[in-house]
């Protein structure tokens, strides 16, 4: 008997181990999933591109996108705590904060001490560095706590994502201003994500009372929007100084070539509609194409004005 016990409770503590490893994974995947992590990911590797391109070292490249990657944790746990109430009316799956599968309190908590690690981060990067990232990180909370759902929701994109490029420029020695045209392409970057990132749920939002700037232009007007924003940040950063020889050159023509196509695809659904889920992978691609030609064009980025 003492040896089929002494198997049993073998048996009940591996099963044990399980269970508690599958709650161990189930809990992380809510973190990350609550995080909102495609524009998490993306921001932080744009950011990590940028930094390289500008000549930061590796541990200040590494120590400012860590910042960046911070700051926006807290924006997707508070964008979902904000929202959990119009996202269990509205019935959203993949929502765990609106599921219960996370507390509300321990997500704020998460949202304080993630905003609270970003400004101590970026406050190592530089002063200046600092500001123009508690800048950014409250515009993007002011359009979770409410711009959202009114007709300025993009300024936020527009003011956060024009500040971010600052954000990696003053952390570097010195602290130089970013040039105009990266400011401008970013800012309208943002903008087309913005207009994109809510087509497919305009319906859903309106009947929870989110009535955006997207959800007054409509499927059709939003798609316009996120084509003319989307084709002027590929301009902008076509207008970068001493973007030559081949490889970079060769790089710019897939930007563009890209840009345009996401455009036409865009305009496309703007006058047909249907296929919204389609137009945000359109603005990565765009995206990744953006951070491929400012890893090729290298330091010159830097310094150029």
């Amino acid at each position: 008997m003492r040896v089929r016990t002494d198997r049993h409770g073998g048996r009940d503590d591996q099963w044990g181990t399980e269970r508690s490893g599958r709650r161990a994974m189930s809990v992380t995947r809510a973190w990350v999933r609550a995080a909102h992590p495609v524009p998490v990911v993306v921001v932080t590797v744009w950011t990590g591109c940028l930094a390289v391109s500008v000549g930061h070292s590796a541990a200040s490249g590494a120590l400012v996108t860590l910042a960046v990657l911070t700051g926006q944790l807290s924006v997707g746990w508070l964008n979902d705590l904000v929202d959990a109430a119009r996202d269990a009316r509205a019935g959203r799956a993949g929502k765990p904060v609106a599921q219960g599968r996370l507390a509300r309190a321990t997500v704020a908590a998460m949202v304080l001490g993630s905003a609270l690690s970003a400004t101590a981060l970026t406050a190592l990067c530089g002063r200046a560095a600092a500001v123009a990232h508690l800048l950014a990180l409250l515009s993007a909370w002011v359009y979770d706590l409410g711009v959202k759902a009114t007709a300025w929701s993009v300024l936020p994109y527009l003011v956060s994502f024009g500040l971010l490029p600052g954000v990696v420029t003053f952390a570097l020695p010195g602290a130089p201003a970013p040039p105009v045209w990266l400011v401008v392409s970013g800012a309208l970057l943002g903008c087309a994500a913005h207009f994109v990132n809510t087509l497919p749920d305009l319906a859903a939002d309106a009947r929870v009372g989110v009535r955006g700037l997207p959800h007054r232009l409509g499927p059709a007007g939003s798609s316009v929007a996120a084509a003319v924003t989307l084709l002027g940040s590929a301009l902008a950063l076509a207008a970068a100084p001493r973007l030559g020889g081949e490889l970079r050159l060769l790089a710019l023509a897939a930007l563009l070539a890209a840009a345009l196509a996401a455009v036409a695809g865009l305009l496309w659904l703007g006058v047909r509609g249907g296929g919204a889920r389609l137009a945000f992978p359109t603005v990565l691609l765009v995206a990744a194409l953006e951070m491929g030609l400012l890893l090729i064009a290298g330091t010159s980025v830097g310094a150029a004005g």
